[in-house]
């Protein structure tokens, strides 16, 4: 029972702790849901080591709530390597492309011992991994923005002193 309760201290500390903070701040919970949407979206990327300053400038151009996108972001990391070589697979798949023999720790062996031979062997696995992600993007925002909104929504109604949206 105690591993039950130190998870839901953990889930409300990481993830709903920082949605309450800014509910309470006057943050309406559709652009909340926006930046988790966003957040979840970005965390995502093909590319190890890119995903903080995507989700940078993704708040900065779109005006997003960077607190709350920042942590979504950092939560779906696990999601990201798991889906980095099925981003890349599949675009080799979708540009018709051999498929070059690809795991997670090779790779990161080999930019780490050659950074500049790194990108001549992987960077079109890569931008061909980014062009899936770019595909998918659409949908996943839509699906992250129109289930966390109404989660937010009635979270925001048991707050005093939260944004209601109308």
């Amino acid at each position: 029972m105690s591993e039950t309760l130190q998870r839901e201290s953990l889930w409300r500390r990481w993830v709903v702790k920082p949605v309450v903070v800014q509910l309470k701040q006057g943050t309406t919970p559709a652009k909340i849901a926006q930046a988790i949407a966003f957040g979840v979206t970005a965390g995502v990327f093909p590319l190890l080591g890119t995903t903080t300053l995507l989700g940078l400038g993704i708040g900065i151009w779109l005006k997003l709530n960077q607190p709350v996108l920042q942590v979504f972001l950092q939560l779906v990391y696990p999601v990201q390597l798991a889906t980095i070589l099925l981003f890349m697979r599949a675009g080799e798949s979708l540009f018709g492309v051999e498929h070059v023999p690809l795991s997670i720790p090779m790779m990161m062996e080999r930019f780490f011992a050659a950074p500049w031979q790194f990108m001549k062997d992987f960077g079109m696995i890569g931008l061909y991994g980014v062009v899936v992600w770019l595909l998918i993007a659409p949908v996943l925002l839509a699906v992250v923005y129109f289930i966390s909104r109404p989660l937010v929504e009635r979270l925001s109604k048991h707050l005093p002193f939260a944004h209601h949206d109308a």
